[in-house]
């Protein structure tokens, strides 16, 4: 057992009412599993993750619950989560390598971390040096600034410190961002062997570039426009998509050794819909090539093969 998402909805408060990033969505990671979670930008994935931790006091949860363990995670209340963050889930945050404090040396700050959860720097200090190793990084970090280090290594030191309480799950939002190739593929790699080194039992990683889910993930979540459209494992969902937005989002993607002229990308034409006031039906109707009039009713989230769940009158 590990987490269980019954029903979510989160949303944002603004002049105009609320904003519904997260709405109605429910879904399980396994102990042990990666879960990727895919879409384009502005489909709600980082409220989803973020959500899960609370670090965020401007998003509010409207509804739904989330079990991790079999203990339901107080979403709505900003100070009894404090005691789940970083101990029992934690989030390396979206451009986590601007989230260091430039004007603390990396020992200092992780020391401040640490004793605002009530524990004391020098009875991690030993764990927190061999995992600096294990990831390859020199001890003598902690004795620097944050602008003393590369992309990379900054990377790697906050995923270090948000994994040192041993959370159960780890919410990773866009850690490969900005990063070239060679240290996209390290951190990846890194995600794998914190789960399998047992210091986090499941991960959920958040990203728009599938490329990475490829590498990482065991099944992958997709979302659009605040919904979840498609979840199955992670091979079925590149080779065999069978949500149109899905095969739109892979096919968008270019391919190694594929010539421009052999073959053009195409884009998904439009805009997602506000979430502000969504359409009623299926959201990704608009831009839907097969979209019909049935799809002015929401389609159902429904499993058509073991382990392949998808929202689309059209998918059967």
């Amino acid at each position: 057992m590990s987490l269980d998402v019954q029903n979510l909805v989160v949303a944002y408060r603004t002049l105009r009412g609320d904003v519904r990033a997260v709405d109605d969505v429910s879904f399980s990671v396994a102990d042990g599993e990666i879960m990727g979670l895919a879409g384009e930008s502005g489909c709600g994935k980082s409220t989803l993750g973020n959500s899960l931790v609370r670090l965020d006091r401007t998003m509010r949860c409207l509804g739904g619950r989330a079990l991790l363990d079999g203990t339901e995670l107080p979403l709505s209340d900003w100070d009894a989560m404090d005691d789940f963050r970083f101990k029992k889930v934690s989030l390396v945050p979206q451009y986590s390598m601007s989230a260091l404090n430039p004007t603390r040396r990396i020992g200092k700050m992780i020391s401040e971390v640490v004793r605002s959860r009530k524990i004391r720097y020098k009875d991690v200090l030993p764990e927190l040096e061999r995992r600096l190793r294990l990831v390859g990084l020199p001890t003598d970090v902690l004795a620097k600034y944050p602008i003393e280090l590369s992309g990379g290594m900054k990377q790697r030191v906050v995923m270090v410190l948000t994994t040192l309480l041993d959370p159960s799950l780890l919410v990773a939002d866009e850690v490969t961002s900005a990063l070239d190739v060679s240290t996209q593929r390290a951190v990846g790699g890194m995600l794998v062997e914190l789960r399998d080194m047992g210091i986090v039992t499941s991960t959920i990683v958040i990203t728009h570039d599938l490329s990475v889910l490829v590498q990482v993930a065991d099944s992958v979540v997709v979302m659009y426009a605040g919904k979840l459209v498609e979840r199955a494992p992670t091979a079925t969902v590149v080779d065999a998509p069978r949500h149109p937005y899905t095969k739109l989002l892979i096919a968008s993607l270019p391919e190694v050794g594929v010539r421009y002229a052999e073959h053009v990308l195409a884009g998904i034409p439009g805009h997602p819909p506000s979430l502000l006031d969504p359409p009623k039906g299926c959201r990704f109707a608009d831009r839907c090539p097969l979209a019909s009039a049935e799809c002015a009713v929401e389609p159902p989230l429904v499993e058509l093969e073991s382990g392949h769940f998808v929202a689309c009158w059209k998918a059967s």
